[in-house]
């Protein structure tokens, strides 16, 4: 399928990685001006670095042990083991490892480093109201992030927001500490807090704007793998009026669901949210059906 929804995805994704470049770029030449050396702007990129790492491969475990999530075989739970593998099969990728989350609430993730070892995972409350032709579209979205390394993506996302707000607390507080020292010091440390503030805000807006593009990019591949883009359609008209937050919740998890777990908030909340409003989603695809 030649889909400029893909394409279009994919080029702002790595412009929005860019920009997280950018942003660490700009910190660190802050850090060494006001410290007049780049001895302490190359140590706390160094150690940023090394958190973002230890994030990145600690990622998918975090994902497991925040939201409760169990490993299940084929024996508890066929439906679902047998979708995903029958997905497997059409998408051409290992078999993933198969979890499940006790909660009612309907929605599902898919983690990992790489299509060798992602896992996805449903929320018994998907499995209720979804039937087996919805199931199976939510089950290739996850099955699309995995093959498009959004797992990857949205884990790098997470990494370089940590590194941002490390280094940003560490610009601030050298800002800050300068301004102090001198006499008329006081827009130095106007300019302190301002980074403090404002550098992890950005990052989460970026962070924000990686997610959203790809929950987009993964109704139109799962549409893609299915050959028809209605069950998809149908899956998130399910979200949509079945949508509510999951009892376990992680801010820092959310933005690998397919359906924001978070409890509902006010504009701001929404303006910030890391998925785009399930009614654009299906408003794409509908766009987009003669694509498919």
């Amino acid at each position: 399928m030649q889909s400029n929804i893909i394409a279009k995805n994919k080029l702002n994704t790595v412009l929005i990685m860019a920009l997280f470049v950018i942003i660490i770029g700009a910190i660190s030449l802050i850090i060494s001006y006001f410290w007049g050396g780049m001895n302490v702007a190359i140590g706390g990129i160094v150690f940023a670095t090394l958190y973002a790492l230890l994030q990145y491969f600690l990622a998918s475990k975090i994902a497991v042990l925040s939201t409760g999530a169990k490993e299940i075989q084929k024996s508890d739970n066929p439906r679902l083991y047998e979708i995903v593998q029958k997905l497997s099969q059409k998408a051409d990728l290992p078999m993933p490892k198969v979890y499940m989350i006790t909660d009612p609430a309907p929605n599902a993730f898919a983690t990992g480093r790489s299509p060798k070892d992602a896992l996805v995972c449903a929320t018994t409350g998907l499995l209720d109201i979804m039937n087996d032709d919805e199931l199976e579209a939510v089950m290739a979205h996850e099955m699309s992030h995995v093959k498009n390394y959004d797992i990857r993506v949205a884990m790098i996302a997470f990494g370089l927001a940590s590194v941002v707000g490390v280094l940003s607390n560490i610009a601030g507080q050298t800002i800050i500490n300068n301004g102090r020292r001198n006499e008329n010091g006081g827009l130095q440390v106007v300019l302190g807090v301002l980074v403090i503030i404002l550098a992890p805000i950005l990052a989460l807006i970026i962070q924000m704007a990686v997610s959203r593009s790809r929950e987009f990019l993964a109704d139109a591949s799962a549409s893609e793998i299915m050959g028809r883009p209605d069950n998809m359609i149908s899956a998130l008209q399910q979200l949509r009026k079945h949508n509510k937050p999951m009892q376990k919740q992680d801010s820092a998890t959310a933005m690998l669901f397919i359906s924001n777990p978070l409890k509902k908030g006010g504009i701001v909340a929404r303006l910030f949210s890391t998925h785009p409003p399930l009614e654009e989603r299906i408003m794409a695809l509908e766009d987009a059906q003669h694509e498919f």
